[in-house]
């Protein structure tokens, strides 16, 4: 029910700050909105796509999401490596010259949901967790202008996450062996996105 209600707020703020931009800006000859994609994202199989809306000279609300729906499970029910998840990451973003040109800092709310199977890199050798996890952190970036529709961006970014999960043995995943709580401080963003302004 509490995600419910941060979800309907977040969409509430989007959809205000939207409007305020649109009518600040008509004069302004800038771009008012972006749509991009994290091209190092799609080397885990991952969709993912984000819009960023400009709110003012220095100031731009910038909203991505990724999905990854193979689960990598087995048709005897046991999983082989899986990084199933869905991952919405709003960020609000003060730029120092001017909105999607050059230096920024950004603040985010992450939240993920996942299903992570056999995965070395993030310690769950032959182990699977499910669950879901949300968190805040502050992030640096800087976009490099391409041409006039087309911007490159870097971005590195991190924070503190509560994660939430149960935990899974692969043998037999369909038991759970125990439920976990973890506050995770560290990187909470890495993206290099191609950029398409309006």
């Amino acid at each position: 029910m509490k995600m419910k209600r941060l979800f309907t707020l977040m969409v509430l703020l989007c959809a205000t700050f939207h409007v305020c931009a649109q009518t600040t800006l008509r004069e302004d000859r800038g771009a008012v909105a972006a749509i991009k994609t994290n091209l190092p994202y799609w080397g885990t199989a991952t969709f993912n796509a984000g819009a960023e809306f400009r709110l003012a000279r220095h100031w731009t609300l910038d909203v991505e999401a990724g999905l990854n729906p193979f689960d990598g499970k087995n048709d005897d029910g046991t999983y082989d490596r899986s990084m199933k998840h869905l991952r919405v990451h709003p960020e609000i973003r003060y730029w120092f010259c001017e909105a999607f040109q050059g230096h920024f800092l950004g603040l985010h709310v992450p939240f993920i949901a996942y299903n992570f199977a056999d995965l070395k890199v993030l310690d769950l050798e032959n182990q699977r967790r499910q669950g879901w996890g949300t968190g805040v952190g502050v992030s640096y970036g800087y976009q490099w202008l391409l041409s006039e529709h087309w911007n490159l961006e870097a971005t590195l970014g991190a924070g503190y996450l509560y994660l939430n999960y149960d935990k899974f043995p692969c043998a037999n995943c369909g038991n759970k062996s125990e439920d976990n709580k973890k506050h995770y401080f560290g990187p909470t963003q890495a993206a290099v996105s191609l950029i398409y302004l309006f």
